[in-house]
């Protein structure tokens, strides 16, 4: 995990890779209850022998939306920036899911910082790109542009 001391030293980081999280693995119990959670139970996550069968990747697969929710899980371990007292998921500007991610896969992401805007009296917006990495695959599954409110 990189600590950043200050908000200057965050902002001479803009434009550079943050650094990259631990593999987390996709089970199909994540993923059963990723289906519960959002009432999103398709063959295609949920029903190991169908997909097996049918699916054109020969086994479940997690949801995009699963991939998704893991970005605040995976980037809380790439870095700290000492002195924040909250940090608030502001959204996304752009999300696409590239490649599928396959049960009992690993996945982490990778982040590059690539703006620090002030938002006010010990503010700031963090606009990251977020790369969800499948292990062992040349692509990735999701590329996501995030948006952070710090405060200090």
């Amino acid at each position: 995990m990189q600590i950043i001391e200050n908000i200057d030293a965050l902002q001479a980081l803009v434009g550079e890779e943050i650094g990259v999280s631990d593999w987390l693995l996709i089970d199909q119990a994540r993923i059963n209850k990723f289906a519960d959670a959002t009432e999103d139970h398709q063959w295609i996550h949920v029903d190991v022998e169908r997909a097996k069968r049918e699916s054109p990747f020969g086994a479940p697969i997690a949801h995009g939306f699963l991939t998704l929710s893991l970005l605040p899980q995976l980037t809380s371990q790439i870095r700290r920036i000492e002195g924040v007292t909250t940090t608030v998921n502001y959204g996304l500007d752009k999300v696409r899911f590239i490649a599928p991610v396959p049960v009992d896969s690993k996945v982490r992401a990778r982040q590059k910082l690539e703006a620090v805007e002030p938002r006010g009296e010990n503010r700031y917006m963090l606009h990251n790109t977020v790369t969800i990495e499948i292990e062992g695959s040349e692509k990735p599954a999701c590329i996501a542009q995030s948006l952070s409110l710090i405060i200090f």
